[in-house]
């Protein structure tokens, strides 16, 4: 996966369509990410021992990675590519203008 976690993205689809937050959590194993503020459910929280605050919370959920682009902070939504630096680091850049990630 070419997303990582702390990348500002955009939802591209679904019903969140247009929203932007950070990534807080990447699943690679089932190819999802967690958005801060997308894809929020509400869950009916229990009082246990680790968590006295019982009631109905926000979660955010898992969306699938192809439902977020990554956002370039001059040309906006963008897909990823690479290059290699001369001293054979790996750089992410923008598709569309070319600059770094």
């Amino acid at each position: 996966m070419k997303i990582r976690k702390g990348d500002r993205v955009q939802v591209i689809s679904g019903k969140d369509l247009g929203k932007t937050g950070e990534i807080s959590r990447v699943i690679p194993g089932r190819e999802r990410v967690i958005v801060d503020g997308i894809n929020v459910a509400k869950k009916h929280q229990k009082p246990t021992n680790a968590t006295m605050q019982a009631g109905i919370i926000d979660k955010e959920m898992p969306v699938h990675v192809s439902t977020v682009a990554i956002l370039c902070p001059k040309c906006g939504p963008t897909r990823i590519g690479y290059r290699f630096e001369a001293d054979g680091t790996k750089v992410r850049v923008c598709r569309k203008c070319g600059g770094d990630l």
